[in-house]
Order: structure tokens, then C-alpha cells, then sequence
């Protein structure tokens, strides 16, 4: 068995595409995963799957979520290990990588997108982007940044999930079945 997390992007989130983790524990556990995990509600999946195709595994939550609860939500899977890999993989102090966000990509975006991307800046934020994750620090904080993952994701050219440093190691510490 391999183990793996899951990330759901927008559920939870103000009163939009509200979904009950034990509904989606159970949802999961319906269609063959194992050792199913949740972490908050914000759509975190800690699993293991003998399948070694994420895009299928990514499909089938996709499919099932979309089924019970009459919405899309875009999921990126990872390994345990691929997961492990990002977050040691910070190129931040430890200081700055304790209040840091890990933005997954659902792809390595071209090296000629990331190029351009690395020529934005803003006052107090920094980035990096390596392979398919997006490390974010912010000294002024998150929730007054002027960093939008949203105009990241279009300007890679990929899709995207973000979690704080506390999420990624929780999830990771989860994962140690």
C-alpha cells in the first residue's frame, strides 16, 4: 500500500461547497481506500491506496465528491514521500519556513512560465518556484499579502492548493502509518 495526501481546493471555505469530513472519510472508504484520515475541515486526506496512478486516484475523489455533494472541486494528490520532499525541500531560514505556505501544483509548470513568474515582487513577500511547489513567505502575514494564488495558477499554467508549514507537517505526520 502507498500512502497518500490528497488536497481539495475552496471546500469549507465562507459557507461555500460545504462538505462533512466524515462523510468524505466514509465516501473514500466506499471506493477502496484505506486508512482514510482527515485533518480540519479545509479538505485535507491522509490515505493508502494500492494504486500507483494519481491521476486516476485524483479522478475518482473528484468523481465521488462531485456525486454526493453536486460540486467540483479540484484535487491534487501526493505521495507521502512527494509530500516530504516539498516541504524539506523549503528554501526558506527555518524562521521564515515555521510561517510559510506551500502552494502544490498539480504539474512542473515550463521553465519559460516560471521565468516570468520570477520577476514579479512585492514589498515584504518572497517566492520560489521548485519543480511543482510554490514556497511563500510573507513578514507582513498571509491574510494581508498582495501575493494571489490565483494569478499564479494562470500564469504557470497550473492548478493549485495552498497549506501552511503547520498543515504540510500535521499531514505528513499523519501519514506515518
Amino acid at each position: 500500500m502507498i500512502t497518500y495526501i490528497a488536497l481539495l481546493r475552496g471546500i469549507n471555505v465562507g459557507g461555500h461547497k460545504k462538505v462533512s469530513m466524515a462523510d468524505l472519510r466514509s465516501l473514500l472508504t466506499g471506493i477502496g481506500f484505506n486508512e482514510v484520515l482527515t485533518y480540519i475541515q479545509s479538505g485535507n486526506i491522509v490515505f493508502q491506496s494500492s494504486d500507483k496512478n494519481k491521476t486516476i486516484l485524483e479522478d475518482k475523489i473528484q468523481k465521488v465528491i462531485e456525486s454526493h455533494f453536486g460540486f467540483l472541486v479540484p484535487v491534487i494528490v501526493k505521495t507521502k514521500q512527494e509530500l516530504q520532499l516539498i516541504f524539506d525541500s523549503c528554501i526558506f531560514s527555518e524562521e521564515k519556513k515555521t510561517k510559510s505556505f506551500f502552494i502544490l501544483l498539480d504539474k512542473i509548470p515550463e521553465t519559460d512560465l516560471v521565468k516570468q513568474v520570477n520577476k514579479i515582487t512585492f514589498e515584504n513577500e518572497e517566492f520560489s518556484v521548485i519543480n511543482n511547489a510554490l514556497y511563500f513567505y510573507s513578514s507582513v502575514g498571509y491574510g494581508r499579502t498582495k501575493f494571489n494564488m490565483n494569478t499564479f495558477e494562470k500564469k504557470l499554467k497550473v492548478n493549485a492548493t495552498s497549506r501552511n508549514y503547520n498543515t504540510v507537517k500535521k499531514l505528513l505526520d499523519l501519514g506515518s502509518f
